[in-house]
């Protein structure tokens, strides 16, 4: 593959978009998708348009080669050929799934919307990824999959739903499908990370800022989005060409 290509979701803020920032200093060329819409179920704000074409612009102005972007729901199926009519042939060398939502209700009260909602944007965009960039990347023989998960995936947190666990299940057996193709597959699962997200969880927990939240971690800091991006950077160069259906805790120490 001539062009390092990235396709990022959730890109038009937090995570997302601190990982677009990174690979487009790293020089890739990027491909940035985000629903930029409410979602009733998920009761906290929403990053629009005018978000997603922010953050292409700091991408371009940082160095990457080129820069589309395409405002689409991941959990919706027709995303698929929405994103391979846009690539048009061309082949991703790294796959970044950031979209993603959370609810803060009890694992037995949460609503039948809110629970599809979280399943959907967190779990099925996932599949719905891998489904429209995977084969391309196994014809092409190389390329990275990286998820973005959560640390709620590895210990045991009340009102979180299922679905960020079952985002490293999918990735462990999608790396294991992808054995001997020369594409890997990993999962990051970041902890209290600063932003609107982490402000929303702070509500949930009746806390008063989600500075509260540092409290938790080993090292008693929040992570900046960028901290995460890093590890999503590294994952989706050379430099991480032995790990293939690992799950890299990037939290602080919430986890260990």
């Amino acid at each position: 593959m001539t062009e390092r290509l990235a396709v990022v979701t959730g890109a038009a803020r937090g995570i997302g978009a601190a990982a677009a920032r990174r690979l487009a200093g790293d020089g890739w060329s990027l491909l940035l998708l985000d629903a930029c819409a409410p979602q009733p179920a998920a009761d906290y704000p929403m990053p629009g348009p005018e978000d997603l074409a922010a953050v292409a612009r700091d991408c371009a102005a940082a160095g990457a080669k080129s820069v589309g972007t395409l405002v689409a729901d991941v959990s919706d199926g027709s995303v698929r050929g929405l994103l391979r009519d846009l690539l048009a042939g061309r082949v991703p060398s790294a796959v970044v799934t950031a979209a993603g939502v959370i609810r803060g209700d009890a694992a037995w009260a949460i609503p039948d919307d809110a629970f599809e909602l979280t399943l959907r944007v967190n779990l099925f965009g996932v599949r719905h990824l891998a489904d429209a960039c995977v084969p391309a990347m196994i014809e092409a023989g190389a390329g990275r999959f990286v998820a973005v998960s959560s640390a709620a995936a590895l210990r045991a947190m009340p009102a979180r739903s299922a679905a960020k666990g079952a985002v490293v299940s999918y990735v462990r057996a999608l790396a294991a499908d992808l054995a001997g193709t020369g594409v890997t597959a990993n999962v990051v699962c970041p902890g209290s990370t600063r932003g609107s997200m982490l402000g929303a969880s702070a509500a949930v927990y009746d806390l008063p800022d989600q500075e509260a939240f540092a409290a938790q971690a080993l090292l008693r800091r929040l992570l900046e989005p960028g901290e995460v991006a890093a590890a999503i950077a590294w994952l989706c160069g050379p430099d991480s060409s032995a790990l293939t259906g690992a799950v890299i805790p990037v939290d602080a120490g919430l986890t260990a």
